[in-house]
């Protein structure tokens, strides 16, 4: 293995960790918030109807995004390099396309539930 492989790969553990680290914080916001307004008997609709317009939250739920799109695409790369065999730069490719895909959908559901209408 070249050096430059193994610093990319340093790198890519280095994120996976950092990502999750910052997702557990944002996990533990989004369910007090979530717990919160339940027991504060609010229904999903007005909850729904607090987020719109909302800056707030929609930077919140972005970064949220983004975070999750960075881990997920470097976990599934290393899903398809270490058990289904795929070269390194097939997985780097494929782990790149699902995390522009879960990125796009989730900036899309961040959109619909914070500034624009539905989805």
């Amino acid at each position: 293995m070249s050096r430059s492989i193994t610093v990319q790969a340093a790198r890519r553990w280095y994120w996976q960790r950092i990502t999750a680290m910052a997702m557990a914080l944002f996990v533990a916001i989004h369910l007090f918030v979530m717990v919160y307004a339940i027991q504060g008997g609010l229904s999903a609709a007005e909850v729904l109807a607090r987020t719109r317009g909302n800056m707030l939250w929609a930077v919140f739920y972005a970064a949220f995004v983004v975070l999750v799109a960075v881990h997920a695409s470097i976990g599934i790369r290393n899903v398809l390099v270490e058990w289904a065999g795929l070269k390194d730069g097939a997985a780097g490719w494929a782990s790149r396309l699902l995390g522009l895909v879960l990125l796009v959908m989730g900036l899309r559901a961040v959109w619909a539930v914070t500034l624009g209408g539905a989805a």
